[in-house]
């Protein structure tokens, strides 16, 4: 059994301490609705691990990468489309094998049915052609059939 672990909250200078930003700085980005952190009873910021590591990426972009806040922005955005799309493509995935599955199973079944009958086909023929072969005689009774043969004649 899996403990679920009440989930912890941040105050505005421990994040600013965690990654040796100004509060202002964390503001900021806030202001810019790069993050939203919760608020307390006293509109103090808490922030989640969700927004901790949200706000890693924004200083990665901005400190790292010296990518401006309208960049960062458009980034998440598109993360954000690209989620939705895979989400929209492993929808469409778990269709198409659903109904490859369905179509296996109704070829595999069509072929059990096929091979059933051409078993009793086969074995119809081979009743049929045993009821209508003749019954041999003994060899002596048989009528012997001469066979003309004929002569022919070349010219010199």
């Amino acid at each position: 059994m899996k403990i679920k672990r009440k989930q912890g909250f941040f105050s505005i200078s421990a994040v600013a301490k965690m990654f040796s930003v100004h509060q202002q700085t964390i503001r900021l980005y806030e202001k810019q609705g790069l993050i939203a952190p919760k608020r307390s009873e006293g509109n103090t910021r808490l922030f989640s691990e969700e927004d901790v590591d949200r706000l890693e990426e924004i200083i990665y972009l901005t400190h790292e990468l010296g990518i401006n806040l309208a960049g960062a922005e458009v980034i998440f955005k598109l993360k954000k489309q690209i989620k939705k799309m895979q989400r929209e493509m492993n929808s469409i995935f778990d269709k198409t094998q659903q109904h490859l599955d369905e179509q296996t199973e109704e070829s595999q079944q069509t072929i059990q049915r096929n091979v059933k009958e051409l078993m009793n086909i086969k074995r119809n023929n081979e009743k049929q052609s045993y009821a209508m072969t003749p019954v041999s005689t003994p060899e002596e009774e048989k009528p012997i059939v001469e066979v003309e043969q004929w002569e022919v004649e070349y010219e010199e």
